[in-house]
């Protein structure tokens, strides 16, 4: 079964289509970055792929479980970082991660540290996208879906994952293929 499936998932806005339909299967541990037409397609790609954006056609499931009527599930399966963070009222990356751990009903000091290990390999990712990126991790998801990430960063991104399932959005083919293309570390 995979853990993320998308059947003819689109979403259409008015008249004018944003996404056209998407079809995969993706499995654990698996990994695919799917191009989009724009900045905007990917983006809506990556709500629709997180289960947090319900396609206009099609469906999407994320282990089985349709994000329309088993939300709560799908949150605990999924890990989401947007392309740009939304700005938070975090003092320092400790009281962002209590936040996050709060937020999952995680032990407070395993978070900190948990999230200190991460945000160690991490080193020279820009705080704007690693903060997040640890944030969705600190949960241990299953599926790690990303909106245009850079592909500078796809080595490290794989190596904090530990074997979750990854989907990437980016704006263009050539983003899809770099980020794909970045070795994995050994």
């Amino acid at each position: 079964m995979a853990l993320l499936e998308m059947r003819e998932a689109a979403f259409r806005r008015g008249g004018q289509s944003i996404v056209q339909p998407i079809t995969l299967a993706l499995d654990e541990g698996a990994q695919f970055a799917f191009a989009c037409a724009d900045e905007r397609a990917a983006a809506l790609a990556a709500l629709m792929a997180a289960g947090l954006l319900a396609p206009t056609s099609g469906c999407v499931f994320v282990a089985a479980f349709d994000p329309r009527i088993q939300p709560v599930q799908v949150k605990r399966v999924a890990g989401y970082v947007p392309h740009e963070a939304l700005p938070g009222d975090f003092d320092s990356f400790t009281q962002y991660i209590e936040f996050r751990a709060a937020l999952w009903g995680l032990p407070r000091a395993q978070s900190i540290v948990r999230a200190r290990a991460l945000l160690a390999h991490l080193d020279g990712v820009h705080e704007a996208f690693a903060h997040p990126l640890v944030g969705a991790l600190l949960a241990e998801p299953r599926l790690l879906v990303l909106d245009r990430p850079q592909a500078a960063y796809a080595a490290q991104i794989r190596t904090v994952a530990r074997g979750c399932a990854i989907f990437s959005t980016h704006a263009s083919a050539r983003d899809a293929e770099r980020f794909a293309e970045v070795a994995v570390p050994a």
